[in-house]
Protein backbone atom coordinates (compact mmCIF):
# COMPACT_ATOMS: atom_id res chain seq x y z
CA UNK A 1 0.00 0.00 0.00
CA UNK A 2 1.59 3.30 -1.34
CA UNK A 3 0.54 6.20 1.26
CA UNK A 4 -0.62 9.21 0.15
CA UNK A 5 0.30 12.41 2.58
CA UNK A 6 1.41 16.13 2.57
CA UNK A 7 4.86 16.03 2.44
CA UNK A 8 4.63 14.08 -1.19
CA UNK A 9 5.03 11.08 -3.39
CA UNK A 10 8.15 9.90 -4.41
CA UNK A 11 8.45 9.16 -8.19
CA UNK A 12 9.51 5.39 -7.33
CA UNK A 13 6.03 4.58 -5.18
CA UNK A 14 4.32 6.40 -8.25
CA UNK A 15 5.75 4.08 -10.91
CA UNK A 16 4.69 1.60 -8.16
CA UNK A 17 1.75 2.12 -8.43
CA UNK A 18 1.34 3.00 -12.16
CA UNK A 19 3.23 -0.53 -13.25
CA UNK A 20 2.98 -2.59 -10.59
CA UNK A 21 -0.92 -1.97 -9.97
CA UNK A 22 -0.24 -1.11 -6.28
CA UNK A 23 -2.94 0.22 -4.30
CA UNK A 24 -2.62 3.53 -2.44
CA UNK A 25 -4.64 5.46 0.57
CA UNK A 26 -4.14 8.85 1.81
CA UNK A 27 -2.82 9.13 5.39
CA UNK A 28 -4.51 10.75 8.11
CA UNK A 29 -2.90 13.67 7.63
CA UNK A 30 -3.53 14.07 3.93
CA UNK A 31 -7.81 13.09 5.27
CA UNK A 32 -7.12 15.67 7.95
CA UNK A 33 -5.83 18.31 5.33
CA UNK A 34 -8.49 17.53 2.74
CA UNK A 35 -11.12 18.34 5.06
CA UNK A 36 -9.47 21.11 6.51
CA UNK A 37 -9.22 22.32 3.44
CA UNK A 38 -12.71 21.92 2.43
CA UNK A 39 -14.27 23.28 5.29
CA UNK A 40 -12.34 26.28 4.80
CA UNK A 41 -14.03 26.74 1.24
CA UNK A 42 -17.53 25.97 3.00
CA UNK A 43 -16.85 28.75 5.53
CA UNK A 44 -15.34 31.38 3.06
CA UNK A 45 -18.31 31.33 -0.01
CA UNK A 46 -20.87 31.29 3.35
CA UNK A 47 -19.38 34.49 3.92
CA UNK A 48 -19.27 36.02 0.50
CA UNK A 49 -15.81 35.42 -0.66
CA UNK A 50 -15.18 35.29 -3.72
CA UNK A 51 -13.57 32.59 -5.29
CA UNK A 52 -12.83 32.07 -8.51
CA UNK A 53 -14.38 28.75 -10.34
CA UNK A 54 -16.82 28.63 -7.32
CA UNK A 55 -18.69 32.02 -7.04
CA UNK A 56 -17.37 33.12 -10.02
CA UNK A 57 -17.16 31.71 -13.79
CA UNK A 58 -14.15 30.15 -14.93
CA UNK A 59 -11.22 31.52 -17.55
CA UNK A 60 -12.72 34.84 -19.36
CA UNK A 61 -16.14 34.09 -17.63
CA UNK A 62 -14.17 35.19 -13.98
CA UNK A 63 -16.26 38.72 -14.20
CA UNK A 64 -19.61 36.16 -14.00
CA UNK A 65 -21.07 35.91 -10.50
CA UNK A 66 -22.45 32.86 -11.23
CA UNK A 67 -21.69 29.98 -9.34
CA UNK A 68 -20.41 27.27 -11.88
CA UNK A 69 -22.23 23.31 -11.53
CA UNK A 70 -19.35 21.86 -10.59
CA UNK A 71 -20.34 18.86 -12.22
CA UNK A 72 -20.35 21.00 -15.86
CA UNK A 73 -16.28 21.75 -15.21
CA UNK A 74 -15.11 18.48 -16.25
CA UNK A 75 -18.13 17.56 -18.64
CA UNK A 76 -17.44 20.79 -20.68
CA UNK A 77 -13.73 20.25 -20.65
CA UNK A 78 -13.76 16.50 -21.95
CA UNK A 79 -12.92 17.88 -25.32
CA UNK A 80 -9.71 15.85 -25.85
CA UNK A 81 -8.61 13.85 -28.90
CA UNK A 82 -6.08 11.35 -30.49
CA UNK A 83 -4.44 8.43 -28.76
CA UNK A 84 -6.10 7.06 -25.73
CA UNK A 85 -3.53 6.45 -22.91
CA UNK A 86 -2.80 2.94 -21.75
CA UNK A 87 -3.70 1.57 -18.62
CA UNK A 88 0.18 1.73 -16.97
CA UNK A 89 -0.24 5.88 -18.03
CA UNK A 90 -4.06 6.05 -16.65
CA UNK A 91 -2.78 5.18 -13.26
CA UNK A 92 0.25 7.79 -13.50
CA UNK A 93 -1.69 10.75 -14.13
CA UNK A 94 -4.56 9.42 -11.34
CA UNK A 95 -1.97 8.95 -9.13
CA UNK A 96 -0.52 12.26 -9.66
CA UNK A 97 -3.69 14.18 -9.25
CA UNK A 98 -3.75 12.22 -6.06
CA UNK A 99 -0.60 13.33 -4.91
CA UNK A 100 -2.14 16.63 -5.55
CA UNK A 101 -5.24 16.59 -3.54
CA UNK A 102 -3.24 14.88 -0.74
CA UNK A 103 -1.55 18.49 -0.14
CA UNK A 104 -4.74 19.15 1.11
CA UNK A 105 -5.09 22.53 -0.54
CA UNK A 106 -7.54 21.74 -3.48
CA UNK A 107 -10.63 22.67 -1.44
CA UNK A 108 -12.35 19.04 -2.77
CA UNK A 109 -14.52 17.43 -0.76
CA UNK A 110 -13.47 13.89 1.11
CA UNK A 111 -15.93 12.65 -0.70
CA UNK A 112 -14.97 13.42 -4.62
CA UNK A 113 -11.35 12.49 -3.26
CA UNK A 114 -12.22 9.40 -2.26
CA UNK A 115 -13.98 8.66 -4.95
CA UNK A 116 -11.07 9.23 -7.29
CA UNK A 117 -8.66 7.33 -5.20
CA UNK A 118 -11.61 4.18 -5.40
CA UNK A 119 -10.92 4.70 -8.99
CA UNK A 120 -7.41 4.12 -9.04
CA UNK A 121 -7.77 0.85 -6.86
CA UNK A 122 -10.79 -0.81 -8.34
CA UNK A 123 -8.64 -0.87 -11.61
CA UNK A 124 -10.64 1.14 -13.76
CA UNK A 125 -9.56 2.63 -16.79
CA UNK A 126 -11.27 5.72 -18.42
CA UNK A 127 -11.13 6.72 -21.83
CA UNK A 128 -8.36 9.32 -21.35
CA UNK A 129 -7.13 10.95 -25.04
CA UNK A 130 -4.11 12.75 -24.34
CA UNK A 131 -4.64 15.53 -27.04
CA UNK A 132 -6.08 18.65 -25.91
CA UNK A 133 -3.67 20.55 -23.04
CA UNK A 134 -1.82 23.80 -23.48
CA UNK A 135 0.22 22.78 -20.15
CA UNK A 136 -1.61 25.17 -18.42
CA UNK A 137 -3.19 22.92 -16.18
CA UNK A 138 -4.36 19.35 -17.99
CA UNK A 139 -8.00 19.67 -18.46
CA UNK A 140 -8.94 17.73 -20.92
CA UNK A 141 -7.44 15.00 -19.88
CA UNK A 142 -8.44 15.13 -16.60
CA UNK A 143 -11.75 16.11 -17.27
CA UNK A 144 -12.34 12.71 -19.48
CA UNK A 145 -10.65 10.91 -16.44
CA UNK A 146 -13.14 12.42 -13.97
CA UNK A 147 -16.32 11.51 -15.91
CA UNK A 148 -15.94 8.48 -14.73
CA UNK A 149 -16.86 9.35 -11.05
CA UNK A 150 -20.06 8.77 -9.82
CA UNK A 151 -20.16 10.89 -6.70
CA UNK A 152 -22.01 14.14 -7.17
CA UNK A 153 -19.49 16.75 -7.40
CA UNK A 154 -19.96 19.56 -5.03
CA UNK A 155 -18.42 23.03 -3.39
CA UNK A 156 -14.63 23.13 -5.60
CA UNK A 157 -14.98 19.47 -6.67
CA UNK A 158 -15.63 19.95 -10.45
CA UNK A 159 -12.37 22.34 -10.90
CA UNK A 160 -10.05 20.54 -8.37
CA UNK A 161 -10.63 17.76 -10.31
CA UNK A 162 -9.01 19.03 -13.47
CA UNK A 163 -6.88 22.24 -12.30
CA UNK A 164 -3.95 20.80 -12.48
CA UNK A 165 -0.97 19.11 -14.50
CA UNK A 166 -1.42 15.84 -13.26
CA UNK A 167 -1.30 14.09 -16.67
CA UNK A 168 2.05 15.56 -17.68
CA UNK A 169 3.63 14.85 -14.07
CA UNK A 170 2.07 10.98 -13.99
CA UNK A 171 3.36 10.85 -17.84
CA UNK A 172 6.42 12.49 -17.07
CA UNK A 173 7.38 10.13 -14.13
CA UNK A 174 6.63 7.01 -16.89
CA UNK A 175 9.62 9.18 -18.82
CA UNK A 176 11.65 9.26 -16.18
CA UNK A 177 11.94 4.97 -15.88
CA UNK A 178 11.65 4.43 -19.68
CA UNK A 179 14.51 7.32 -20.54
CA UNK A 180 16.86 5.77 -17.87
CA UNK A 181 16.07 2.39 -19.09
CA UNK A 182 17.55 3.51 -22.43
CA UNK A 183 20.50 4.73 -20.83
CA UNK A 184 21.49 1.96 -19.16
CA UNK A 185 20.55 -0.07 -22.42
CA UNK A 186 22.73 2.58 -24.68
CA UNK A 187 25.91 1.56 -22.06
CA UNK A 188 25.34 -1.55 -22.37
CA UNK A 189 25.28 -1.38 -25.73
CA UNK A 190 28.52 0.91 -25.48
CA UNK A 191 30.72 -1.58 -23.55
CA UNK A 192 29.47 -4.58 -25.97
CA UNK A 193 30.65 -2.42 -29.10
CA UNK A 194 34.02 -1.25 -27.74
CA UNK A 195 34.26 -5.02 -27.27
CA UNK A 196 33.55 -6.26 -30.60
CA UNK A 197 35.72 -2.96 -32.07
CA UNK A 198 38.56 -3.63 -29.95
CA UNK A 199 38.31 0.35 -28.60
CA UNK A 200 40.91 2.51 -26.84
CA UNK A 201 39.82 2.91 -23.39
CA UNK A 202 42.63 5.34 -22.31
CA UNK A 203 39.30 8.24 -22.40
CA UNK A 204 37.20 6.29 -19.97
CA UNK A 205 40.55 6.13 -17.50
CA UNK A 206 39.51 8.19 -14.33
CA UNK A 207 42.31 10.50 -14.99
CA UNK A 208 40.02 11.80 -18.20
CA UNK A 209 37.54 13.13 -15.60
CA UNK A 210 39.71 15.16 -12.88
CA UNK A 211 41.32 16.65 -15.79
CA UNK A 212 37.83 18.04 -16.77
CA UNK A 213 34.91 17.10 -14.50
CA UNK A 214 32.03 16.91 -17.16
CA UNK A 215 28.57 16.46 -15.65
CA UNK A 216 27.94 12.30 -15.66
CA UNK A 217 31.22 11.79 -17.44
CA UNK A 218 33.67 9.97 -14.41
CA UNK A 219 30.29 8.00 -13.83
CA UNK A 220 29.48 7.06 -17.40
CA UNK A 221 33.34 6.06 -17.65
CA UNK A 222 33.53 4.26 -14.18
CA UNK A 223 30.15 2.44 -14.81
CA UNK A 224 31.98 1.24 -18.70
CA UNK A 225 35.05 0.07 -16.94
CA UNK A 226 33.30 -2.21 -14.39
CA UNK A 227 31.33 -3.74 -17.13
CA UNK A 228 34.86 -4.14 -19.00
CA UNK A 229 36.34 -4.93 -15.71
CA UNK A 230 38.04 -8.91 -16.39
CA UNK A 231 38.39 -8.80 -19.93
CA UNK A 232 41.77 -8.14 -21.93
CA UNK A 233 40.15 -5.10 -23.79
CA UNK A 234 42.38 -3.06 -21.92
CA UNK A 235 45.89 -5.08 -22.58
CA UNK A 236 45.43 -4.53 -26.50
CA UNK A 237 43.50 -2.12 -28.42
CA UNK A 238 43.86 -1.93 -31.63
CA UNK A 239 44.01 1.64 -32.66
CA UNK A 240 45.82 4.78 -30.44
CA UNK A 241 42.89 6.87 -30.94
CA UNK A 242 39.20 5.66 -31.68
CA UNK A 243 36.36 7.56 -34.02
CA UNK A 244 34.49 9.71 -31.84
CA UNK A 245 31.36 8.03 -31.11
CA UNK A 246 33.87 5.70 -29.04
CA UNK A 247 36.07 8.26 -27.59
CA UNK A 248 33.53 10.54 -26.47
CA UNK A 249 30.58 8.10 -25.47
CA UNK A 250 30.54 8.53 -21.60
CA UNK A 251 30.95 12.26 -22.07
CA UNK A 252 27.29 12.57 -24.35
CA UNK A 253 25.73 9.63 -22.12
CA UNK A 254 26.66 11.55 -19.24
CA UNK A 255 25.77 14.79 -20.45
CA UNK A 256 22.55 12.50 -21.36
CA UNK A 257 22.23 11.62 -18.04
CA UNK A 258 22.34 15.18 -16.43
CA UNK A 259 19.63 16.40 -18.66
CA UNK A 260 17.34 12.99 -17.38
CA UNK A 261 18.17 14.05 -13.42
CA UNK A 262 17.10 17.59 -14.23
CA UNK A 263 13.38 16.08 -15.44
CA UNK A 264 13.73 13.92 -12.41
CA UNK A 265 14.12 16.18 -9.67
CA UNK A 266 11.20 18.36 -11.50
CA UNK A 267 8.75 15.96 -11.18
CA UNK A 268 9.68 15.15 -8.04
CA UNK A 269 8.88 18.72 -7.04
CA UNK A 270 5.72 18.64 -8.82
CA UNK A 271 4.63 15.58 -6.88
CA UNK A 272 5.28 17.27 -2.83
CA UNK A 273 3.69 20.31 -4.03
CA UNK A 274 0.51 22.18 -4.63
CA UNK A 275 -0.69 23.30 -7.71
CA UNK A 276 -4.52 24.58 -7.43
CA UNK A 277 -5.80 27.49 -8.63
CA UNK A 278 -6.88 29.24 -6.36
CA UNK A 279 -5.56 26.88 -3.56
CA UNK A 280 -7.32 26.94 0.12
CA UNK A 281 -4.51 27.14 2.89
CA UNK A 282 -6.55 26.64 6.05
CA UNK A 283 -3.81 27.22 8.57
CA UNK A 284 -3.93 31.25 7.55
CA UNK A 285 -7.71 30.83 5.86
CA UNK A 286 -6.38 32.41 2.77
CA UNK A 287 -7.80 31.86 -0.17
CA UNK A 288 -4.69 32.44 -3.25
CA UNK A 289 -4.76 32.68 -6.40
CA UNK A 290 -1.88 31.53 -8.23
CA UNK A 291 -0.14 30.57 -11.32
CA UNK A 292 1.14 27.30 -10.28
CA UNK A 293 -0.70 25.44 -13.09
CA UNK A 294 2.38 26.68 -15.03
CA UNK A 295 4.65 23.76 -16.83
CA UNK A 296 7.15 25.53 -18.50
CA UNK A 297 9.94 24.03 -16.38
CA UNK A 298 8.58 20.30 -17.16
CA UNK A 299 8.46 21.16 -21.03
CA UNK A 300 11.93 22.79 -20.94
CA UNK A 301 13.22 19.77 -18.83
CA UNK A 302 11.79 17.60 -21.36
CA UNK A 303 12.88 19.24 -24.04
CA UNK A 304 16.54 19.39 -23.17
CA UNK A 305 16.33 15.57 -22.43
CA UNK A 306 15.23 14.47 -26.16
CA UNK A 307 17.90 16.93 -27.52
CA UNK A 308 20.19 15.12 -25.17
CA UNK A 309 19.56 11.58 -26.38
CA UNK A 310 19.00 12.50 -29.98
CA UNK A 311 22.83 13.36 -29.33
CA UNK A 312 23.65 9.81 -27.66
CA UNK A 313 21.55 8.34 -30.63
CA UNK A 314 23.98 9.74 -33.33
CA UNK A 315 26.99 8.38 -31.61
CA UNK A 316 25.16 4.95 -31.35
CA UNK A 317 24.10 4.77 -35.41
CA UNK A 318 27.79 5.96 -36.22
CA UNK A 319 29.59 2.82 -33.71
CA UNK A 320 26.88 0.30 -35.72
CA UNK A 321 28.27 1.67 -38.81
CA UNK A 322 32.12 1.63 -37.71
CA UNK A 323 31.46 -1.88 -36.99
CA UNK A 324 30.03 -2.99 -40.38
CA UNK A 325 32.66 -0.96 -41.85
CA UNK A 326 35.54 -3.52 -42.40
CA UNK A 327 37.85 -0.59 -43.27
CA UNK A 328 37.43 0.62 -40.01
CA UNK A 329 36.61 -2.81 -37.95
CA UNK A 330 39.06 -5.00 -39.37
CA UNK A 331 36.00 -7.49 -39.17
CA UNK A 332 33.84 -8.78 -42.49
CA UNK A 333 31.78 -6.68 -44.40
CA UNK A 334 28.45 -5.72 -42.86
CA UNK A 335 29.59 -8.28 -40.38
CA UNK A 336 28.28 -12.19 -42.43
CA UNK A 337 30.68 -14.46 -44.06
CA UNK A 338 28.22 -15.97 -46.21
CA UNK A 339 28.93 -14.80 -49.84
CA UNK A 340 25.34 -13.18 -51.39
CA UNK A 341 24.20 -12.17 -47.85
CA UNK A 342 23.19 -8.90 -46.78
CA UNK A 343 24.27 -9.38 -43.02
CA UNK A 344 23.67 -6.80 -40.98
CA UNK A 345 23.72 -3.80 -43.90
CA UNK A 346 19.64 -3.51 -43.86
CA UNK A 347 19.68 -2.69 -40.08
CA UNK A 348 22.08 -0.12 -40.60
CA UNK A 349 19.29 1.70 -43.10
CA UNK A 350 16.89 1.07 -40.19
CA UNK A 351 19.39 3.09 -37.62
CA UNK A 352 19.54 5.74 -40.49
CA UNK A 353 15.52 5.99 -40.20
CA UNK A 354 15.59 6.15 -36.64
CA UNK A 355 17.99 8.71 -36.47
CA UNK A 356 16.12 11.21 -38.52
CA UNK A 357 13.04 10.38 -36.58
CA UNK A 358 14.81 11.44 -33.46
CA UNK A 359 16.35 14.38 -34.94
CA UNK A 360 12.96 15.54 -36.01
CA UNK A 361 11.39 14.79 -32.29
CA UNK A 362 14.38 16.81 -30.88
CA UNK A 363 13.28 19.65 -32.43
CA UNK A 364 11.22 21.97 -29.81
CA UNK A 365 7.95 22.77 -29.90
CA UNK A 366 6.98 26.49 -30.42
CA UNK A 367 6.61 28.40 -27.62
CA UNK A 368 3.54 30.42 -29.83
CA UNK A 369 -0.20 29.33 -29.20
CA UNK A 370 -3.05 30.47 -30.27
CA UNK A 371 -4.45 32.32 -27.81
CA UNK A 372 -7.83 30.83 -25.78
CA UNK A 373 -10.62 32.08 -23.36
CA UNK A 374 -10.85 35.36 -24.97
CA UNK A 375 -6.86 35.49 -24.82
CA UNK A 376 -6.98 35.19 -20.97
CA UNK A 377 -5.04 32.50 -21.55
CA UNK A 378 -2.50 34.02 -24.00
CA UNK A 379 0.49 31.67 -23.26
CA UNK A 380 0.39 27.94 -22.91
CA UNK A 381 3.40 25.79 -20.62
CA UNK A 382 2.63 23.01 -23.69
CA UNK A 383 4.45 20.07 -21.11
CA UNK A 384 1.96 17.50 -22.08
CA UNK A 385 2.33 17.37 -25.90
CA UNK A 386 6.50 18.06 -25.06
CA UNK A 387 6.45 14.89 -22.93
CA UNK A 388 4.71 12.98 -25.30
CA UNK A 389 6.87 13.66 -28.19
CA UNK A 390 9.97 12.80 -26.01
CA UNK A 391 8.29 9.64 -25.25
CA UNK A 392 7.91 8.59 -28.66
CA UNK A 393 11.75 10.20 -29.38
CA UNK A 394 12.50 7.46 -26.31
CA UNK A 395 11.24 4.77 -27.64
CA UNK A 396 13.01 4.86 -30.70
CA UNK A 397 16.10 5.49 -29.38
CA UNK A 398 15.58 1.90 -27.48
CA UNK A 399 15.11 0.28 -31.08
CA UNK A 400 18.28 2.13 -31.91
CA UNK A 401 19.86 0.82 -28.66
CA UNK A 402 18.50 -2.79 -29.46
CA UNK A 403 20.26 -2.37 -33.25
CA UNK A 404 23.77 -1.49 -31.76
CA UNK A 405 23.67 -4.37 -29.26
CA UNK A 406 22.36 -7.08 -31.89
CA UNK A 407 25.33 -5.76 -34.07
CA UNK A 408 28.38 -5.55 -31.23
CA UNK A 409 27.31 -9.14 -30.06
CA UNK A 410 27.45 -10.20 -34.03
CA UNK A 411 31.01 -8.46 -34.15
CA UNK A 412 32.34 -10.11 -30.78
CA UNK A 413 31.02 -13.69 -32.21
CA UNK A 414 33.31 -12.42 -35.42
CA UNK A 415 36.30 -11.72 -32.99
CA UNK A 416 36.82 -15.36 -32.47
CA UNK A 417 37.53 -16.32 -29.25
CA UNK A 418 38.20 -13.77 -26.47
CA UNK A 419 38.27 -12.92 -23.16
CA UNK A 420 35.49 -10.56 -22.10
CA UNK A 421 34.75 -8.35 -19.35
CA UNK A 422 32.25 -10.40 -16.67
CA UNK A 423 29.68 -7.24 -17.08
CA UNK A 424 30.07 -7.77 -21.15
CA UNK A 425 29.42 -11.41 -21.19
CA UNK A 426 26.26 -11.02 -19.18
CA UNK A 427 25.52 -8.45 -21.69
CA UNK A 428 26.58 -10.46 -24.97
CA UNK A 429 24.49 -13.62 -23.00
CA UNK A 430 21.46 -11.89 -22.42
CA UNK A 431 21.20 -10.89 -26.00
CA UNK A 432 22.02 -14.27 -27.21
CA UNK A 433 18.90 -15.51 -25.55
CA UNK A 434 16.80 -13.29 -27.53
CA UNK A 435 18.81 -12.90 -30.75
CA UNK A 436 20.96 -15.68 -32.36
CA UNK A 437 24.30 -15.27 -34.10
CA UNK A 438 23.08 -14.54 -37.63
CA UNK A 439 24.91 -16.63 -40.12
CA UNK A 440 22.47 -16.50 -43.30
CA UNK A 441 19.50 -13.64 -43.69
CA UNK A 442 16.71 -13.33 -41.85
CA UNK A 443 13.61 -10.56 -40.54
CA UNK A 444 16.29 -8.07 -38.46
CA UNK A 445 12.68 -6.92 -37.44
CA UNK A 446 11.89 -9.51 -35.36
CA UNK A 447 15.29 -10.04 -33.89
CA UNK A 448 15.19 -6.06 -32.65
CA UNK A 449 11.62 -5.71 -31.69
CA UNK A 450 12.18 -9.14 -29.71
CA UNK A 451 15.43 -7.71 -28.13
CA UNK A 452 13.65 -4.14 -27.19
CA UNK A 453 10.85 -5.78 -25.58
CA UNK A 454 13.47 -7.83 -23.08
CA UNK A 455 15.06 -4.22 -22.55
CA UNK A 456 11.51 -2.39 -21.67
CA UNK A 457 11.23 -4.71 -18.83
CA UNK A 458 14.12 -5.95 -17.75
CA UNK A 459 16.72 -3.84 -15.77
CA UNK A 460 20.08 -3.79 -17.78
CA UNK A 461 22.94 -3.33 -17.89
CA UNK A 462 22.47 -7.07 -15.69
Amino acid sequence: MIELDPQGLALADLLTIARQDAPADFSAGARQRIEEGHALLLKLAAEGTPIYGVTTGLGAAVDTPVAPVQANIPLGRAVGVGRLANRQEVRAITAARLAGLAQGRSGISPGAADALLALLNAGVEPAVPLLGSLGESDLAPLAHLSLALSVPLTGKDGLALVSANAASVGLGALLVAEAQQVLDALLAALALSCEGYRANLSPFQPWASRLRAAPGQAEQSAALLQLLAGGELADGPRRLQDPLSFRCATVVQGAAQQALQQLYDLVELELRSGADNPALISEEALVLATANFDSTHLALAAEGLGLALSRVAVCSAERIAKLLSPASSDLPRFLITQPGHVGMAALQRTSSALVAEIGHLANPLPAVSVPVADRVEDYAGQALAVVDKTRRLTERVLWLASIELIVAAQAVDLRGPLQLGQGVRQVHEAVRRHVAHLDQDRSGSVDVLALSAFLQTTPFPL
